[in-house]
């Protein structure tokens, strides 16, 4: 088996080993990483699977069997979800966020030019989707309610990943690069509140059965 040569970029993640090695790298060495990504050749699909589809399953699913097995407190009292309407609920946040990688992709890709960088559909879905590897992991605490109120705050490291990767897979110059940032995550979080309603309203229904 040949040797990768020296300064050529790591191949993208395509395993589970791949992918624990690539979410180990963003998060301990991320301007390193983000580089190396820079060069990979990628499409969309290999941008997905298995990295975007494995990692964005992490909070869905914990939050899917901690409900069950702890249950969920909302002012004081603690019931436990029916198991078919959380199913429903888990699946529905996970198709919705590998909708919003792409859609974020798209708004990094359009607002390029405004900020000096340069537009590319693939490079842009490479910052939202690796940019979310923090918040994805935090998700682990789902696992158990009281405590996913930590995850949250763990998945705020995503800004700095996003803060890093734009300017260097998107060309922008690193004067620009914090307002291209802040404009981004001002996209992010009303995505983010979309989602949230949205799965609040698949949730009040069996919220309001238990506690009727």
């Amino acid at each position: 088996m040949s040797e990768i040569p020296t300064g050529t970029p790591t191949p993208p993640a395509s395993s589970a080993s791949g992918v624990i090695e690539r979410a180990k790298n963003i998060i301990l060495k991320p301007r390193e990483t983000w580089i190396a990504i820079d060069g990979e050749p990628a499409t969309t699909q290999s941008i997905y699977v298995p990295y975007v589809l494995l990692l964005a399953a992490i909070g869905p699913l914990a939050g899917f069997i901690g409900g069950q097995v702890f249950g969920i407190t909302v002012f004081g009292v603690t019931y436990h979800p029916p198991l078919v309407g959380a199913l429903v609920s888990a699946i529905v946040t996970y198709g919705l966020a590998l909708a919003t990688v792409f859609i974020l992709s798209l708004v990094i890709d359009a607002l390029a030019p405004s900020f000096g960088g340069q537009k590319n559909q693939i490079q842009a879905l490479k910052v939202a989707a690796y940019s979310a590897t923090a918040g994805w992991l935090a998700g682990i605490f789902s696992l158990i309610p009281a405590l996913a109120a930590i995850g949250v705050l763990l998945s705020l490291y995503g800004l700095y990943l996003l803060y890093v990767g734009l300017p260097i897979l998107m060309k922008a110059p690193q004067d620009k690069a914090l307002g291209y940032t802040v404009v981004v995550i001002v996209v992010a979080v009303v995505l983010f509140l979309i989602v949230g309603a949205i799965i609040g309203a698949l949730s009040a229904p069996s919220l309001l059965t238990v506690r009727g």
